[in-house]
């Protein structure tokens, strides 16, 4: 891409010396020339990520035999996903159509608040997700009792609170950081790393606190998760029947399936950065967006394929459009 070597290592680095607010994403760093080919796989993952979370939000919301725990859930987690893609596909469209590469550092520090902040909400409110899995399977008959509106509009509050509070120092973190070096962010958008590399100070604060976050996040979260699918478990095998069993375990396969699709490319993007020091840098930033781009495409089509209630409505809502 001709507009992005104009600003290839030392012109940034003149360049922004006298611009020291201004930032450069590269898009994905080595595939310069397919940018325009890459995004039409990205433009049509956001269109139906948008498309499908936006109509599960809006059949939650219009039906209320869908006013349950569970769909609360879901829809915190629809909204989620919604904010996280467009936190981060905006941009990185503009990068591959119109070469818009540069970012100011207000802008990149919020891009990146906004991201971090929302990846930690969503793995907490597959936490909820499972506590209502093991509510509904080991104690259904205090279900009811015990995920009332009010302590699931107070996990809600919960999660993002959690995700706030540890995400609030990045920005001030960053900011304080001189960047002496190439505003060159190898990356489609603001991660927290990929702007720490280019401080050209003392970065060990920041790296720490960085793993920190994202080991008691990850390590938290799953371990929870894990142990309420070991009680769900432990509770199925009780039951009297093989039928009861699959039918116990039939309601769970939705969110086992989400669980996956969040936290898989994480575990192989960590992996990737720390061990993979031959795999060429295209590979880090597709999987990065895959990251993103994947699990708000797939989560309202794996409920809504799993879920008898939201895809009858949804049927419905879709042939009324087309009447119209």
């Amino acid at each position: 891409m001709e507009a992005f070597q104009e600003y290839g290592a030392s012109g940034v680095a003149n360049h922004t010396r006298s611009h020291s607010s201004a930032f450069f994403l590269s898009g994905i760093p080595g595939l310069e020339a397919s940018h325009l080919w890459i995004s039409i796989p990205f433009c049509s993952v956001f269109t139906i990520s948008l498309l499908g979370n936006s109509t599960l939000l809006y059949v939650i919301k219009t039906d209320v035999t869908l006013h349950k725990p569970m769909f609360s859930f879901l829809s915190m987690l629809a909204s989620i996903d919604l904010v996280l893609s467009l936190t981060t596909m905006p941009k990185t469209l503009s990068i591959f159509w119109f070469r818009a590469s540069e970012i100011s550092l207000m802008a990149c520090l919020t891009q990146m608040f906004f991201l971090h902040t929302f990846a930690i909400m969503e793995s907490a409110v597959l936490l909820a997700m499972a506590f209502d899995r093991y509510v509904a399977i080991c104690h259904p008959l205090r279900y009811n009792a015990i995920l009332t509106s009010s302590l699931v509009a107070k996990m809600g509050l919960v999660a993002l609170g959690r995700a706030v509070l540890l995400m609030l120092p990045l920005p001030f973190l960053l900011r304080r950081l001189p960047y002496c070096h190439s505003h060159v962010i190898s990356h489609c958008y603001c991660e927290h790393m990929a702007v720490v590399r280019l401080a050209c100070a003392n970065t060990q604060f920041n790296n720490i606190y960085g793993i920190i976050v994202a080991m008691v996040v990850v390590v938290l979260d799953l371990s929870f998760i894990s142990l309420s699918y070991a009680k769900i478990l432990r509770s199925v095998l009780s039951l009297a029947t093989t039928e009861e069993q699959l039918r116990a375990l039939g309601t769970c396969i939705s969110h086992l399936s989400t669980i996956l699709i969040f936290y898989t490319p994480v575990v192989l993007s960590s992996i990737i950065h720390r061990f993979g020091h031959r795999v060429a840098p295209y590979i880090h930033i597709l999987l990065a967006n895959f990251y993103l781009l994947f699990p708000p495409m797939m989560n309202p089509i794996i409920y809504g394929v799993k879920t008898k209630q939201i895809r009858e409505r949804a049927f419905r809502l879709f042939h009324r459009w087309k009447d119209f």
